[in-house]
């Protein structure tokens, strides 16, 4: 299995400093500062890398497990909503990751979904990365197929 690598520059002080990041691909690639992080400033930021790791790992997970249980899913569709907070004793930390997930799944009854995702949230790679550490909630859904998965 590969090792996937990926590399931040930060320039400066902590409220005025600015950084970058990219991954080695080169799919992925952005400007951060202080206000993107904790503010509502433009760039991006680390709990949102986190948030798209988590959301495009448990989209293949849960697809896989549909799978195995002989009911893959026509398509899985995952918002991970990542919180960072400041600590009382100083210092900030990621708190909560929130997975929102809307799947269509022809045959599957809504009990074995629900089973299936809440499996998921324990066995995903990035899930048990940041378990014990992170609270980590799911909302999951099955869409009927030929409606719109709103998020």
């Amino acid at each position: 299995m590969p090792t996937r690598k990926a590399s931040a520059k930060w320039e400066g002080g902590l409220k005025g400093g600015k950084g970058s990041f990219k991954g080695e691909s080169g799919a992925i690639q952005a400007p951060y500062n202080f206000s993107s992080r904790f503010e509502n400033g433009a760039g991006s930021n680390p709990e949102e890398l986190l948030a798209a790791a988590e959301a495009a790992c448990f989209s293949m997970a849960l697809s896989l497990g549909l799978e195995q249980a002989g009911t893959p899913p026509t398509s899985v569709e995952t918002t991970a909503a990542c919180t960072v907070a400041p600590q009382a004793g100083g210092g900030f930390k990621i708190t909560t990751m929130q997975l929102t997930v809307r799947a269509r799944v022809p045959n599957v009854d809504a009990a074995k979904f629900r089973e299936i995702a809440e499996a998921t949230k324990e066995g995903c790679p990035v899930s048990k990365a940041i378990r014990g550490n992170v609270e980590l909630s799911l909302d999951a859904q099955l869409v009927p197929e030929g409606e719109y998965a709103s998020r």
